[in-house]
C-alpha cells in the first residue's frame, strides 16, 4: 500500500520515514516546494546519524530514503490506499485540503488527521465518503515514540479502523483506540501533571523546583511538571489547556493558570526562548528545591490523585479501555506506571479518601470523585488492568 503524507514539517516528515522504514512506498506533499528540498535534507542527515549509530547499513539507509517522492500537488496522491496529513492545527484549512484530496483518490483511500485537538467527526463531515475517514495520532518525534492513538469518527466504518490499526501495528507502534474526546487520551487525561503542580504552585505550597523535585525523586516521573512546561514550551502547552478547557464547556477540572498564561504572555516559553520558570542563560544558577519529604509526599499524592482522577473518568465515560489508558500514558508521555495500575497499588479507597479531603477544603467541581473510584472503593474492588 501507498501511503501519502500531507505536510513536510517536523510531524509529517516524521510520519514519511516512519512508513518508508516499515517498507511502504510514500508519497509527500506540500505547496510550498522549499519546504520539500528542506525535509529530503533533513532526513538524509537523520538517516546518516542512524547509519553512524549501526542502526541501519548505508545501503538499507539509501533504500528507505529511495521509497519517499516529495510532491507540490495533492493529485499527485491519486494512488494512495492511506494518506495522512499534518498540517496546522486550523479546522477551516484542514477542511478545505480533504475536501480537494478526496476528488484525486480513490473511495477505498483511507484519509486520516493527525489532529491533536479537532474533533475528528468534524474533520470527517467535510467529505462526501466520510466513513473512510479517522485520526491517526503520533507523537513528536514520530520515528521514536511508540503510541499511537487511533480515532474513529462517529462516521468511521468498522473495516477501516481494523484495519488502520492493523497498519499502524506493522509499523511496530504501541496502538491505542480512543472515542473522539478532546484531548483524546494523553492530553486529556495528562492535564492534572501541569494544572494541579500550578495550583500548588500559586497558593505557595511549594515552589517550582521542590514540585518537580518532589514529582521526580519521590514519584519516579522522568521530567518534573514545570521542567516539562518549559521543554514543550509555556504558549503550546497553554493553548492546548485551553482548548480542552473550552472544550470540556469549561469544566474547572481542565481550568488553565494563570501563572502560565502571565509567562506566555512575556515570552517566558522556556527553553526555546531562554527563561521560563527556570533561566536557562549561561551561567545561570537553577534554584535549590526544599527536599522536606512530608510536604514531598503532600505534592505527589494530590497531584496523583487527580491524574487518577481523570485516568478512572476517562473509563467511567467509555473514552477508552482500562488497558489503552495505561498503555497510553506510559508510552505516550513515559509515566512510570499506568495510573490505573498505580490506583490499584496505592489503594482506591486511600484514593477517594484524598479526593473527598480535597474537595472538603476546597469546595470545588475540579476536586469531584469520579463516579467509578467511588464504586470501586464501595465494592472493594479494583481496576482490571
Amino acid at each position: 500500500m501507498k501511503v501519502g503524507v500531507i505536510g513536510c514539517g517536523t510531524m509529517g516528515s516524521g510520519i514519511a520515514q516512519l512508513a518508508a522504514t516499515a517498507n511502504h512506498e510514500v508519497v509527500v506533499f506540500d505547496a510550498n516546494e522549499s519546504a520539500l528540498i528542506s525535509s529530503k535534507e533533513k532526513l538524509a542527515k537523520v538517516m546518516a546519524r542512524l547509519v553512524e549509530k549501526g542502526k541501519y547499513s548505508s545501503e538499507e539507509a539509501n533504500v528507505i530514503q529511495s521509497r519517499i517522492s516529495y510532491v507540490n500537488g495533492l493529485r499527485e496522491l491519486s494512488d494512495c490506499g492511506l494518506v495522512i496529513e499534518a498540517i496546522i492545527e486550523d479546522l477551516g484549512i484542514k477542511s478545505k485540503v480533504f475536501k480537494e484530496l478526496e476528488g484525486f483518490v480513490s473511495d477505498e483511500c483511507i484519509i486520516a488527521s493527525n489532529t491533536s485537538s479537532l474533533s475528528i467527526t468534524s474533520l470527517a463531515a467535510s467529505i462526501e465518503k466520510s466513513d473512510r475517514f479517522i485520526g491517526i495520532h503520533f507523537f513528536n518525534p514520530a520515528p521514536l515514540m511508540r503510541l499511537v492513538e487511533v480515532i474513529p469518527a462517529v462516521q468511521t466504518n468498522i473495516r477501516v479502523l481494523e484495519k488502520t490499526k492493523t497498519t499502524i501495528a506493522n509499523w511496530r507502534k504501541v496502538v491505542v483506540q480512543v472515542k473522539d474526546t478532546p484531548g483524546f487520551i494523553v492530553n486529556k487525561v495528562a492535564r492534572p501533571f501541569y494544572g494541579e503542580a500550578l495550583r500548588i504552585y500559586e497558593e505557595g505550597i511549594a515552589d517550582t523546583a521542590t514540585i518537580d523535585w518532589a514529582m521526580k525523586d519521590l514519584a519516579g516521573f522522568r521530567m518534573g511538571p514545570f521542567e516539562l512546561m518549559d521543554f514543550i514550551g509555556n504558549d503550546v502547552n497553554y493553548a492546548v489547556t485551553e482548548t480542552v478547557f473550552k472544550a470540556f464547556y469549561y469544566d474547572s477540572r481542565y481550568k488553565p493558570a494563570f501563572a502560565q498564561k502571565r509567562l506566555a504572555e512575556a515570552g517566558y516559553l522556556g527553553r526555546k526562548s531562554g527563561r521560563g520558570y527556570y533561566d536557562y542563560s549561561e551561567g545561570a544558577i537553577l534554584p535549590e528545591p526544599n527536599k522536606d519529604e512530608e510536604l514531598g509526599r503532600k505534592i505527589v499524592d494530590r497531584v496523583l490523585y487527580m491524574l487518577i482522577n481523570e485516568a478512572a473518568d476517562t473509563l467511567h465515560l467509555n473514552i477508552a479501555s482500562a488497558e489503552d489508558i495505561d498503555l497510553a500514558m506510559t508510552n505516550g508521555v513515559n509515566y512510570p506506571k499506568g495510573l490505573l495500575s498505580w490506583a490499584n497499588e496505592i489503594g482506591i479507597e486511600k484514593v477517594v479518601k484524598g479526593l473527598d479531603e480535597l474537595f472538603n477544603e476546597y469546595h470545588e467541581e475540579r476536586y469531584r470523585c469520579s463516579p467509578l473510584l467511588r464504586k470501586l472503593a464501595d465494592e472493594g474492588r479494583g481496576f482490571d488492568v
